[in-house]
């Protein structure tokens, strides 16, 4: 059973955010060194990027507001049954397993931010020259420049931003294979959606 088709109309800013995220963990993951200024920076622009696209959950378009998926155990229980019944249904947003990934990365991207700033502090603090202090590499307010002592670089917030940038990639991985899976599942090509131009 197949209900009418509903394409999915991302708006501009949902489709800028996504991939500004996208870039911006790629670029700490592959091309910047953990604690240098680079991977710093890029956390702080992941920040922006991240309150931007949560204010947009609550004044932006219909399908990008939070009320549209809204995180529900239950109703992704019910969308798996769906799925092993041959069954599908369009969903404007997120269908609710999509809902489920979409939290969970965005909580996991907010642990990252906050042990991230935990250890590298505020950037208003910083003058252009003057890299952030972070457990990784040097002690807050050091000036000498010289490298913590092994308690410090292996500190609690190290380990706990460590795993959880795991998480992430995981996560991430889960979401392109639900996205390929539902495009084939759906014949149509859900990535689509996210392009620019794309509907």
């Amino acid at each position: 059973m197949t209900d009418a088709p509903i394409r999915r109309r991302w708006d501009p800013l949902v489709k800028l955010t996504h991939w500004s995220v996208a870039f911006a963990l790629l670029a700490n993951a592959l091309f910047t060194e953990g604690g240098s200024s680079a991977h710093v920076w890029i956390g702080y622009a992941l920040a922006g990027i991240l309150a931007l696209r949560l204010l947009w959950g609550l004044v932006g378009p219909e399908e990008a507001r939070f009320r549209a998926f809204p995180p529900s155990p239950a109703r992704a229980v019910a969308h798996v049954r769906e799925i092993a019944a041959g069954k599908t249904t369009a969903h404007r947003s997120h269908n609710p397993l999509g809902a489920l990934m979409v939290y969970a990365i965005w909580g996991t991207m907010l642990v990252i931010i906050g042990t991230g700033i935990g250890m590298a502090g505020l950037p208003s603090g910083y003058g252009a020259d003057e890299r952030p202090a972070i457990a990784a590499g040097m002690q807050a307010g050091e000036e000498s420049g010289e490298a913590a002592d092994g308690e410090r670089e292996e500190g609690p917030l190290t380990e706990v931003h460590e795993a959880a940038a795991n998480l992430l990639y995981a996560l991430i991985l889960l979401h392109i294979g639900g996205v390929v899976f539902e495009s084939r599942r759906q014949r149509r090509n859900l990535a689509l959606a996210m392009l620019p131009g794309g509907r």
